[in-house]
């Protein structure tokens, strides 16, 4: 068995499990309130964006601190340990019975799961090369998005066989289960994960940078220079700021408006979960097509061709939009095209592991500070743009929505020229010996 593949059949495995329970409990929590739980609960005015809001701000909170722990902690007990404890929290929404309790949980929630996509994109920046990771990365980005789409699935049938079973409802029944199958991921993880340390001596080959040669020695020394470092370098301010955009661009998916816009214009609830999955079908592939495309083209394209397409893309829907919001045609159309905006998952942390590489500190805070800053920004930009008030047209959205297309295609070009300026050599941090073999 090839190390790349040992490594494919136990890392990547269990973080894209990871992830995609990770979207299922996250989207599950839209779908049990167009499902049941806004009437039951009695959710008013803006406080479903409240809670989204909480979860943001838990979720914000929590990306360096778990990102700081992964240089000390291994992965294997730190990941598995925050599975294992939002799926605790997932599975005790079910009981339940105010808006109150659900912000609690929401944020406590939100707090655990936020070490999965930063701390991935560390993790897998440490395991693979430069020319293997924009496939893994897009693989792992991927399963997200399949979660996302599994909830909407899930929630229908669940709802259709479950729905009243021992007195509970439909949505109660989806916390239910999303919480019984995270646990046994945590579990996977905990036992199945790679002890990298073990690994290396058994195999003779160092096959992971994060526990050899100098950034050992960079987890050894640990100290608050690392900030200054981050400060003092481009990398910390553009990587950090181009994703506060992108992470606006995908706004518009990830605030529900589909979901709300459908329950607005009177949808049935079968409708209303499974038309959005259109939107996380067309994240998939464009994800992955944009990978195997710099990945095939790495030498000519680069990341920042994927990054004008996405600007580009997030624009015409935000036209589409203002042209005719009521209209099913228009609103389906770009409401699937925003899709292509999840491509930035990949493209942009993929790119900043790259750019980085050389200082395996400053790619952990960077690449948390990413996640860290759009997370602060969505906290307020979803209940100023994509408030459920603001339904069927989002007209501010929109406007919002054209504003950070066009501000993240620019950012993308500086990034690329200080890249090319900076005249970055791979050769320089890889090691052949550290390389897995393909």
């Amino acid at each position: 068995m090839g190390k790349l593949f040992r490594v494919d059949l136990t890392v990547l495995s269990f973080v894209c499990l990871q992830y995609w329970i990770n979207y299922v409990d996250r989207i599950g929590f839209t779908n049990a309130y167009v499902s049941g739980m806004k009437e039951d609960l009695g959710f008013k005015s803006n406080q479903f964006n409240i809670a989204n809001t909480c979860f943001t701000v838990g979720y914000l909170l929590g990306m360096i601190p778990h990102n700081l722990i992964l240089l000390r902690i291994k992965p294997r007990i730190w990941l598995s340990f925050c599975t294992f404890a939002w799926g605790i929290l997932t599975l005790s929404m079910f009981s339940i019975d105010s808006v109150w309790q659900c912000y609690v949980i929401r944020f406590f929630q939100a707090w655990f799961e936020s070490c999965t996509f930063s701390g991935t994109h560390l993790i897998l920046g440490s395991w693979y090369t430069p020319s293997q990771l924009p496939i893994r990365t897009a693989i792992f980005t991927s399963s997200g998005l399949l979660g996302a789409m599994t909830s909407g699935f899930l929630q229908v049938a669940i709802h259709d066989s479950l729905n009243g079973k021992a007195g509970l409802p439909g949505w109660k029944w989806l916390f239910i289960i999303d919480g019984l199958i995270t646990i046994p991921i945590a579990l996977y993880g905990l036992f199945f994960f790679p002890e990298p340390d073990a690994d290396a001596r058994e195999s003779n080959h160092k096959n992971s940078w994060i526990f050899t040669g100098k950034h050992k020695q960079q987890i050894d020394t640990l100290d608050w220079s690392i900030f200054k470092r981050c400060g003092s370098r481009w990398h910390w301010w553009l990587f950090s700021f181009v994703w506060v955009l992108g992470g606006e661009n995908i706004s518009f998916a990830s605030n529900s408006t589909f979901n709300i816009w459908l329950d607005n214009q009177g949808y049935s609830l079968a409708d209303k979960n499974r038309f959005p999955v259109g939107i996380y079908a067309v994240g998939i592939v464009s994800t992955v097509a944009s990978s195997l495309y710099v990945h095939k083209y790495s030498h000519f394209a680069k990341h920042w061709h994927v990054a004008l397409f996405i600007s580009i893309s997030m624009f015409i829907v935000s036209l589409l939009i203002l042209t005719n919001p009521l209209n099913p045609k228009f609103m389906f159309a770009a409401q699937y095209l925003g899709g292509i905006s999840y491509t930035g998952q990949t493209l942009f942390f993929a790119w900043c592991n790259v750019v980085c590489r050389g200082d395996l500190q400053e790619r952990a805070i960077v690449l948390a500070s990413m996640n860290m800053f759009s997370g602060a920004v969505n906290a307020w930009w979803s209940l100023l743009f994509y408030s459920t008030s603001m339904a069927p047209k989002f007209t501010n959205g929109c406007y919002a929505l054209m504003a950070t297309s066009i501000s993240s295609g620019i950012v993308s070009l500086l990034i690329h020229y200080l890249q090319k300026r900076d005249d970055l050599d791979l050769s320089q941090y890889t090691d052949p010996e550290e390389q897995i073999k393909e």
